[in-house]
């Protein structure tokens, strides 16, 4: 059997800036010594005129990029999401968010898969960070394929954009000939008709393996990888709702203010029904390799399938 490819969403993302800056100089990117981990050395070694290294100062590259889009650039502003979206984050509301100016949020590094760099670097809580925020855009692509057209998605899009990357590698789930990227819109990777297993980022391919276990138990999963989580596909989530026995979340992040408060709120208005999550338990991370990290909280096929269980009983 073929190896599956493995690639880094933040690698995609260093070569979707690339080709980004090949065809519009009006891209410009802003690093805060980071640019060898967020992988926007590749611009950096392309178009050096066009990449700004601001030093250990967050806020200040956020404050940077806000003045250059006002200025008719699109500017990409690359840090750990740690550090993009809670060390910055009172810049990224009043500077960007509150003049709704358009820059474009690439944070790294996100999530327990970190791995060894611990619970200060673990960010668990951008998504509901960058939620929070009036008119910001939250992307958290699956893969490779994804993760590179949804980079040149934001650059198309006028207003600002949070985009969040791994470190760790994850396979290739789509085929970069037939794969479109919709703005907000969910991809159904597998239809069903007994539960829906909504998931997004590196959680995506344990969704999958979760929908093989289940049916060799007879159990029909609908499978969604949710890129997009604000504005959210709110017609997808509540066909879901209608149509199966309940929802399980996935996703590698708190279970608070992420995925699954999104679907929550979708759903208990419209089309109430049970919404089982498989997230990180309002708890902080801990060091460790990154496989192992997500096994020990339990962000695997597993615990999504012990949830779907639930949803069939």
């Amino acid at each position: 059997m073929a190896e599956v490819k493995r690639i880094a969403t933040r690698e995609s993302y260093g070569a979707a800036l690339v080709e980004l800056g090949k065809k519009n100089e009006n891209i410009v990117v802003l690093d805060a010594d980071l640019a060898a981990s967020t992988k926007t050395g590749m611009f950096q070694k392309q178009f050096p005129d066009r990449h700004f290294d601001c030093g250990i100062a967050e806020a200040n590259m956020m404050s940077i990029a806000a003045g250059l889009a006002a200025a008719g650039k699109i500017p990409f502003a690359s840090s750990f999401a740690m550090f993009a979206a809670g060390r910055a984050y009172e810049q990224v509301r009043n500077s960007i968010g509150y003049p709704h100016l358009n820059v474009k949020i690439g944070a790294t590094h996100a999530g327990i898969s970190v791995g060894e760099d611990g619970a200060t670097h673990q960010c668990n809580e951008d998504i509901a960070l960058m939620r929070s925020i009036p008119g910001m855009t939250v992307i958290n692509p699956a893969d490779d394929v994804e993760a590179r057209a949804a980079v040149f998605a934001a650059a198309e899009y006028e207003g600002p954009v949070y985009l969040r990357f791994g470190r760790l590698g994850v396979p290739v789930l789509f085929d970069e000939q037939t794969y479109h990227f919709e703005w907000g819109r969910i991809v159904t990777l597998r239809d069903g008709s007994d539960v829906t297993i909504a998931a997004t980022g590196l959680m995506v391919e344990r969704a999958l393996q979760a929908a093989d276990v289940l049916a060799q138990q007879g159990i029909s999963a609908r499978v969604l990888d949710v890129h997009t989580l604000k504005p959210i596909d709110r017609d997808t989530i509540l066909k879901a709702a209608a149509e199966t026995r309940g929802i399980v979340t996935a996703e590698e992040h708190s279970v608070i203010g992420g995925l699954y408060s999104a679907v929550c709120e979708t759903v208990c208005g419209e089309v109430p029904c049970r919404v089982k999550p498989v997230a990180v338990m309002d708890v902080f991370g801990s060091s460790g390799p990154a496989l192992d990290l997500l096994e020990l909280y339990g962000l695997n096929a597993e615990t999504i399938v012990a949830k779907a269980l639930e949803l069939m009983e």
